[in-house]
C-alpha cells in the first residue's frame, strides 16, 4: 500500500513537472521567442537560406525597445501580409533616407555598413524620402538580391512583430545577431 502511494506521487509530480514545462514553452514561444526559418539570400551574408533563428517578440509588443537603426527586423510584407520578411532597419521616422549609386544616406550624412560586403552592393539609385512617422525604412544586407523599402516603400510600425536575435541552426553558425 505504501508502495502504491509513493509511486502515485512520484507519477503525479512527473505530470506536474512536463505540464509545467510544457505552459513555460508556451508562453516562451507565444511572447518571447520564436523559431523562424530564412528564407531566401537577401540578408547574406549576416543569414543565408534556411538558416534558423530565434525572434524577439517581447522587446516589440511591450514597448521594451523601439525599433532602432541597423536591428534586423521580422514583419509581416506590407503588400501581402501574409508573408513574413526580415530586413535592416536603414531609417526611423524622421529621417531623410537616400540611396545613391548604391551608397546609402541618412539625413544627408553616408552610413557606414560593414555588413554588406562590395560583391553584395548594387549601383541602384533612389530619390530622397522621408520616412513617416511610425514607419522604417529597411533594406536586405545582399542589395543585389533584395526586395525591400527601395521598391515598395517604408514598413508601418504595427507590421514589424519581431527583432532577429539569435541564429540556432546549423550549429557552426550559432550565436547571438549583430
Amino acid at each position: 500500500m505504501e508502495r502504491e502511494k509513493s509511486a502515485l506521487a512520484a507519477t503525479l509530480q512527473w505530470m506536474r513537472d512536463i505540464f509545467l514545462s510544457v505552459v513555460i514553452a508556451v508562453v516562451v514561444i507565444l511572447f518571447l521567442y520564436q523559431p523562424v526559418k530564412v528564407e531566401g539570400t537577401s540578408m547574406m551574408p549576416a543569414l543565408r537560406d534556411q538558416e534558423r533563428i530565434f525572434i524577439n517578440k517581447f522587446v516589440y509588443k511591450f514597448g521594451i525597445s523601439e525599433v532602432s537603426r541597423g536591428a534586423m527586423v521580422v514583419f509581416w510584407f506590407p503588400q501581402d501580409p501574409t508573408k513574413s520578411y526580415i530586413k535592416r532597419v536603414i531609417g526611423v521616422p524622421g529621417d531623410l533616407v537616400q540611396v545613391d549609386s548604391g551608397r546609402v544616406f541618412v539625413n544627408g550624412k553616408p552610413m557606414e555598413e560593414d555588413y554588406v560586403p562590395e560583391e553584395y552592393r548594387d549601383r541602384m539609385s533612389t530619390m530622397p524620402m522621408r520616412v513617416p512617422e511610425d514607419h522604417y525604412y529597411v533594406m536586405g544586407d545582399h542589395r543585389s538580391s533584395s526586395n525591400d523599402s527601395r521598391a515598395w516603400g517604408p514598413v508601418a510600425r504595427k507590421y514589424i512583430y519581431g527583432k532577429a536575435v539569435f541564429v540556432y541552426w546549423p550549429l557552426e553558425k550559432a550565436g547571438v545577431l549583430h
